[in-house]
């Protein structure tokens, strides 16, 4: 835990309490706790004439680990422990982004004088599947926000932002994730030669009613891009016209 020790010394913002959420426990006799629940609910219970050996083995397991789980350059995985509202302990998993990084950022590009929706076809390892999506990549660290998008934009598709229009943030996935990133609408001339090494297969530019008509019917389904393009209908980028299909 000596790690994890660390983190709440250098990030106390993730270690934020609210009397009526769940709570970090800090107390040792109390985390012990905690992992020795989680560790015999996995394992859980069995009667009959092997239930006293059953009650050993549960005994002799070694209680599911806490703390920082793993560390890497862009995802850090805690598993904290806690105390829930109705009084329970046990354990729960987050993933933070590292300390001292800057959000990540997704790119909704709008090329050329019609401003179509640039989207790339990439091959996504957690899934194993491709995946129509907009640019986005994590954030480096102490850089800003237009840095970030410029190089997302230069390593996926080689294209270079005349301007950039801010499209608020977006929390991912509440319930695991602790990441918070920025979307951004960018108007480019057009694009390049696409990251292969990325897994990026190809990009195609298309109305925004495409790109919302690709939303509807299933095509689309990376929540990033989702968010993106409705952040832009709301923002008014996407004008009458662009909702009859031309362009």
């Amino acid at each position: 835990m000596n790690r994890y020790e660390d983190l709440r010394r250098v990030a106390p913002e993730w270690f934020r309490e609210d009397p009526e959420g769940i709570r970090i426990l800090t107390d040792p006799a109390l985390i012990r706790d905690a992992r020795r629940q989680v560790t015999t609910a996995r394992l859980g219970g069995r009667g009959g004439p092997f239930g006293a050996l059953w009650a050993r083995l549960r005994a002799a397991l070694r209680p599911v680990p806490a703390g920082v789980v793993s560390a890497g350059r862009y995802l850090w995985h805690l598993r904290d422990p806690v105390r829930f509202p109705d009084g329970r302990l046990g354990l729960y998993d987050r993933i933070l982004p590292p300390p001292g990084s800057s959000p990540g950022v997704v790119v909704l590009p709008l090329a050329g004088p019609e401003e179509r929706v640039v989207l790339i076809e990439h091959y996504r390892h957690a899934t194993r599947s491709r995946h129509w999506e907009l640019v986005r990549g994590f954030g480096d660290p102490g850089a800003t926000p237009l840095e970030n998008v410029t190089r997302e934009l230069r390593e996926e598709i080689a294209a270079t932002p005349s301007e950039l229009v801010p499209l608020g943030e977006v929390h991912p996935d509440t319930g695991l994730l602790a990441h918070k990133v920025s979307l951004y609408a960018a108007r480019v001339d057009g694009f390049g030669e696409l990251e292969k090494g990325e897994a990026i297969h190809r990009a195609i530019a298309v109305t925004p009613a495409e790109a919302e008509e690709m939303v509807a019917d299933g095509r689309i389904t990376d929540g990033f891009s989702i968010a993106a393009l409705y952040r832009a209908r709301l923002a008014g980028l996407f004008g009458a016209g662009s909702s009859d299909g031309g362009g």
